[in-house]
């Protein structure tokens, strides 16, 4: 097994195709693919979003990350299985959104 202490860098040394080989592999090695499908997925989201980040608020900022890190988490798992680009979908996004919220002068 990796040394834990690599795996655990500051985001902004990982990049989002990093975080998610990481995450697909830390599903593979533990036989957690045939429950990561796009509806148990989306369930984890939901429940963590919902109950996380809400019981999370006044208990510290470590708590916060780590709610904050069960939902980027989840997403990124999801979009692994649904064969998503979220790298390519972020951009398609913004640049769809830019007609949508003009700059105001």
């Amino acid at each position: 097994m990796k040394n834990p202490q690599k795996l655990c860098r500051k985001f902004k040394d990982a990049s989002p195709e990093e975080l998610r080989a990481r995450l697909a592999e830390f599903a593979k090695v533990r036989n957690w693919d045939e429950y990561h499908n796009p509806r148990n997925l989306l369930l984890a989201l939901m429940i963590s979003d919902s109950n996380g980040l809400m019981a999370g608020r006044g208990s510290g900022i470590n708590t916060t990350a780590q709610e904050i890190y069960d939902v980027l988490m989840y997403l990124f798992q999801l979009a692994d299985v649904c064969g998503l680009d979220l790298g390519q979908a972020s951009l398609s996004k913004i640049v769809n959104n830019a007609p949508k919220y003009p700059i105001l002068d």
